[in-house]
């Protein structure tokens, strides 16, 4: 059995890495840790500053003491576009052929600057069409990411799409009722991400630009306190001399919740308007800002569905010595990584 990767989570406000050891009763944490970079490092999902990744890896792999060289890392952004196509039905061995000609009507970059790849989804449906998840990603971001790899001594054995690592990070986690659909929404610093799912396959993706750094900016704007101070707020770990969060603080993350809780309604809204026969039954929040109450709320009363934060080591073995109030500090941001430490070199 091939051994899993390790999870490398490159995200725009950290790296995170998870270390997973598979056996016959699940999967056992080995190790998992995160590195905080620079903002500005890496914006909407491209590299900004190479050396800053590169020395954040090294430093990450140092602390936790890695010795595993193999990773598999997830991208994400506007580089990345992922569409659900239906083409003629065809013997599988002749699709990927094929799926190079079609990318040229879906795809809004020029083929010659693009990985693809696909998943069928339905080999034959009712139109006797094959229906698949087509997904593109320009070369120069694959490129750049693969490379800080190198430059920090691993080798990057799988390239996944962020939001397909978070939903095998979830399903690792949750038991799904084939017929139920639900919402797996990860915030991220600077890009949150919607992923549909119904019984194991992804229905919508998509991207949208706003993050948890949007509840520190406006904390920091309207405030004047630091950025350090501005992110403890937000996370309701500073307090004044009185020790209580200042008022101001609660009603601009109440307002901020609005803004991006409207964002993803609208994408809620826009799948739910071109899907027919399908009822959304719950929500799944998950990245460090799914620890923001406020958010939560506020998704719930514009969804009107159940908004749970999602637990990464949910039905993960915790390993012997590991820092279990760390770990569920960090577990709703986790879970890509988790996702990705899933992975093995040659898998598919």
């Amino acid at each position: 059995m091939a051994k899993n990767c390790i999870g490398l989570d490159i995200g725009s406000s950290s790296i995170k890495a998870v270390q997973l050891k598979a056996g016959r009763g699940g999967v056992e944490l080995q190790a998992f840790g995160m590195q905080p970079l620079v903002p500005q490092t890496i914006v909407d999902g491209t590299i900004m500053d190479q050396a800053a990744v590169v020395e954040a890896i090294r430093a990450l792999w140092s602390r936790l003491r890695l010795k595993v060289k193999d990773v598999a890392i997830g991208i994400a952004g506007h580089s990345v576009i992922i569409k659900k196509i239906a083409v003629p039905a065809m013997k599988l061995d002749e699709l990927p052929n094929q799926i190079r000609y079609e990318a040229e009507h879906h795809i809004p970059f020029s083929k010659e600057d693009v990985e693809i790849d696909y998943h069928v989804v339905i080999p034959q449906n009712a139109q006797g069409q094959t229906e698949l998840l087509l997904v593109a990603a320009k070369k120069e971001v694959v490129a750049d990411y693969t490379q800080v790899v190198r430059d920090s001594g691993l080798t990057a054995q799988v390239v996944d799409v962020a939001a397909f690592a978070g939903q095998n990070g979830y399903e690792v986690n949750y038991a799904m009722d084939p017929r139920e659909t639900i919402v797996l929404i990860t915030v991220g610093a600077t890009i949150s991400n919607i992923n549909i799912i119904r019984g194991g396959i992804s229905l919508f993706t998509r991207d949208v630009t706003i993050g948890g750094n949007a509840f520190t900016e406006e904390i920091q704007k309207q405030l004047g306190v630091s950025g350090d101070e501005a992110e403890a707020y937000k996370v309701g770990g500073s307090h004044d001399e009185h020790g209580v969060v200042p008022q101001e603080v609660e009603r601009i993350i109440e307002g901020v919740g609005e803004v991006m809780a409207g964002e993803f309604q609208r994408s809620l809204d826009f799948f739910l308007a071109t899907t027919a026969d399908t009822n959304v039954s719950r929500i799944a929040l998950a990245g460090g800002t799914a620890k923001v109450a406020a958010l939560q709320r506020a998704i719930e009363r514009r969804s009107r569905l159940t908004v749970e934060v999602v637990d990464a080591w949910k039905k993960v073995t915790i390993g012997a010595g590991l820092d279990r109030n760390y770990l569920m500090a960090h577990s709703p941001e986790a879970l890509v990584g988790l996702g990705l430490a899933m992975r093995h070199a040659g898998d598919k």
